[in-house]
């Protein structure tokens, strides 16, 4: 594997991050500088700390990038509930974003769990 580009994770990811920056169109106005820049920036997060851990040769310096776009989920999670809490997408909509949350995370442990299984580098 040669770039980030080429791992399933990022590509699902990349279509999260789509997916959310078609989704905050319809966010209120008003919620231009807050929620919706802040649900763009942790969705952005997940692929961008992706990509960076990848461009790192030990196991310990890409599962800090790793679990930082765990994390970038985990956040995007956060803010799909207060888009949903203030009647800004309904719950059939958040839970599918959720999932789609989720499975990243998932797939994150499982990318985490292969790099440590490969003895601590990735050259």
């Amino acid at each position: 594997m040669n770039s980030f580009t080429d791992l399933e994770i990022w590509k699902k990811a990349r279509v999260l991050r789509n997916n959310i920056t078609a989704l905050v169109k319809s966010f209120p106005a008003e919620e231009k500088y807050r929620l919706t820049d802040q649900i763009i920036r942790s969705s952005r997060s997940i692929g961008n700390n992706i990509a960076e851990g990848h461009g790192r040769f030990h196991y310990a310096d890409a599962a800090k990038f790793l679990l930082n776009a765990r994390g970038s989920a985990s956040e995007t999670i956060d803010h799909l509930y207060i888009a949903m809490d203030n009647n800004i997408i309904d719950e059939k909509v958040f839970e599918s974003f959720k999932s789609d949350c989720e499975e990243c995370m998932k797939m994150i442990n499982g990318y985490v769990n292969f790099l440590r299984n490969q003895g601590g580098s990735k050259g």
